[in-house]
């Protein structure tokens, strides 16, 4: 039998288009099956490449970080964890050049995702490199307020305390202050949440709100050696020295070996010998406190004089010229001291005569003439020769501390 090629093919046109269609199915089919192998190994790079990065920056180092994310990209360019990712690495780099390509990351995925809690911390803490005190309030703000994938409470907390602490680094104590106050409002029942916003108050310099977060951690943790010593270091510095005293003998005990407590704990027990104007003590207590407050201021005087070479007598008898001018042998600031330090003198030698009078019925407000004088002495030599010590910081702190100290 004899076969020709003639023969084998078929003549019809159905036939044959039927057959072109199966081969173009199959073509395709092998096509879509090698993309779709190609994609997914892509996929599978760019899974790999994106652990290396976040790996890299965990330890620190963004360099290679920020390679490995590029690398990522290129192999998924629509993930929009990479992006963000990336942005991070970029922003954490310390390269302020790479800040305008982070942001430009961010504000893309911002676009699309508004909302998003966690890209608008990344562009908060861009704008906290950069300084920017408005942009980091809002984007931190968003933060708050936006839509977070686990644990929305605990990173608002975070994202506040945050801009908290941006702020005080920026010197902005009230907006600061604003934000502890909203901070203290949402607390978990922790000790921790507590103590860590009770700090954050005591570095916006508000002692009460301090104290006062303080005292809920020691309501749980009385023996809390960390809120014994800030509740006694809030106290003190707010001038409530009665709970001072007892925090800081309390944080004494716990930890003896705590220098500052054992400092403050001195100073305060002066202040509370010293006061003439605490209550509940007698007449002659008084007396014997502004006395005793008296001696000291002149001996505080004379001694800030020694220090400047200034003979207080001498100072008092050389009167200044008509022009009020210093002599010409005499700088303007060694004059002008030398005449403060001098009319003090003379007020307190004034002054020293009503002493005798301290016990007089009549004579109510001799004892704030004579602290008047004390207190004056006190703000001078310290504004002159620099912070006091002992009994003089005492004094000094009565006479800051006079309206909380006369409750």
């Amino acid at each position: 039998m004899s076969w020709t090629l003639p023969k084998l093919v078929p003549r019809s046109a159905p036939v044959i288009l039927l057959i072109l269609t199966l081969a173009a199915a199959s073509g395709f089919a092998a096509v879509s099956h090698l993309v779709s192998r190609y994609n997914l190994n892509q996929q599978a790079r760019g899974r790999r490449l994106y652990a290396a990065g976040l790996t890299e920056a965990s330890a620190g180092h963004f360099d290679d970080a920020i390679d490995a994310f590029r690398a990522a990209l290129t192999c998924d360019p629509t993930n929009s964890q990479y992006q963000l990712s990336l942005a991070r690495a970029l922003r954490d780099s310390g390269d302020p050049r790479l800040l305008d390509e982070a942001e430009s990351y961010l504000i893309a995925l911002w676009q699309r995702a508004p909302q998003d809690a966690a890209i608008n911390l990344a562009l908060a803490r861009v704008a906290a490199h950069r300084g920017s005190i408005e942009d980091a309030t809002r984007y931190y703000h968003n933060a708050m307020y936006g839509v977070w994938n686990s644990d929305p409470d605990a990173n608002r907390n975070r994202a506040r305390v945050e801009l908290i602490q941006f702020l005080l680094k920026k010197n902005a104590p009230a907006q600061a202050e604003s934000e502890i106050m909203a901070l203290a409002t949402a607390l978990p029942a922790d000790p921790a949440s507590h103590l860590q916003t009770a700090q954050l108050f005591a570095q916006a310099q508000d002692y009460a709100g301090a104290l006062t977060q303080y005292e809920d951690v020691l309501r749980v943790d009385p023996e809390n050696p960390v809120a014994l010593t800030g509740a006694g270091e809030a106290a003190y510095r707010s001038g409530n020295y009665a709970a001072a005293q007892r925090y800081l003998r309390l944080a004494a005990n716990t930890n003896p070996q705590e220098a500052k407590v054992h400092e403050l704990l001195f100073t305060t027990d002066l202040i509370l010998r010293a006061n003439p104007f605490r209550s509940h003590i007698s007449d002659a207590e008084r007396n014997r406190r502004i006395t005793a407050a008296f001696a000291q201021a002149e001996d505080r005087l004379t001694e800030c004089a020694q220090k400047n070479g200034v003979d207080l007598a001498s100072a008092a008898a050389t009167p200044k010229s008509a022009s009020g001018e210093a002599s010409a042998d005499t700088t303007p600031t060694a004059a002008s001291t030398a005449s403060a330090l001098a009319a003090l003198q003379a007020r307190w030698t004034a002054t020293k005569a009503d002493l005798k009078h301290l016990s007089s019925a009549g004579e109510t407000d001799l004892p704030d003439t004579i602290m008047d004088v004390v207190f004056q002495i006190e703000q001078q030599t310290a504004a002159t020769c620099g912070q006091p010590e002992g009994l003089d910081l005492a004094l000094l702190l009565i006479s800051q501390k006079r309206e909380a100290l006369s409750q």
